[in-house]
């Protein structure tokens, strides 16, 4: 089953299933499939052609990857353009909604550590 250039995995649940699609989370999923009449415990091989075209529908009245891509990365240009404290911190790739950076913020920053135990090295015994 393929929706929106999306292949929806036949092993998973419908309810899980349509979570690839980018920007549909559980709730929506869920919401999603209430709306087309379909059970979400199902999987993708075991529904109808046309309640495949339901749920299809919906979506595609939705925004949803290419398109949701584009106005987020459009949201965040203008931020730049208008040098807002926002725009700033996206240009530094920096935390943007308030987070601390002395500690955490190490995969946004760049500076990921990987631990090693205590650091000190153990002495062969001769």
């Amino acid at each position: 089953m393929r929706i929106s250039g999306i292949t929806i995995p036949d092993n998973k649940k419908l309810e899980f299933g349509l979570t690839a699609i980018y920007g549909l989370g559980r709730s929506t999923a869920v919401k999603i499939l209430k709306e087309a009449g379909v059970s979400p415990l199902l999987k993708p091989t075991d529904i109808s052609a046309d309640e495949e075209n339901n749920i299809r529908k919906i979506i595609e009245g939705m925004k949803t990857e290419g398109t949701l891509k584009r106005e987020i990365s459009a949201n965040v240009k203008r931020l730049k353009d208008i040098k807002s404290y926002r725009g700033n911190r996206h240009m530094r790739k920096l935390p943007t909604k308030g987070q601390r950076t002395k500690t955490n913020s190490r995969t946004v920053r760049g500076n990921v550590r990987k631990t090693m135990g205590s650091g000190k090295r153990k002495l062969e015994k001769t």
